[in-house]
């Protein structure tokens, strides 16, 4: 199993992208965080709210996933791909039911 972790300016885009991905079957399950984020950008601490979208997926849909994100925003983010050694054998069969390998 992976999970794709990606910060967002807000809960719109993040329902798009969760629901998008969720339409063509490249995720099983999303889930939205509202979050504060402080950050040092061009020599300056900011710090604002975000939104963090964790996409449930497995292996091989990265590529897949990360050009319907950028449809949907104008901006640079973090996208990154996180291994999850050990799942529960009823989520497992839930997730490989919905998402097919490529």
């Amino acid at each position: 199993m992976k999970l794709i972790y990606t910060t967002l300016n807000n809960v719109e885009e993040a329902r798009k992208i969760g629901r998008g991905l969720l339409e063509k079957k490249l995720a099983n399950c999303v889930n939205i965080f509202p979050i504060t984020c402080i950050y040092n950008y061009e020599n300056e601490i900011t710090e604002e709210a975000e939104v963090v979208l964790i996409i449930k997926t497995i292996e091989g849909k990265y590529k897949e996933i990360e050009p319907v994100i950028k449809s949907h925003i104008t901006y640079d983010n973090f996208i990154g791909e996180l291994n999850v050694d050990k799942i529960n054998s009823n989520f497992e069969g839930w997730l490989c039911g919905i998402v097919k390998p490529s």
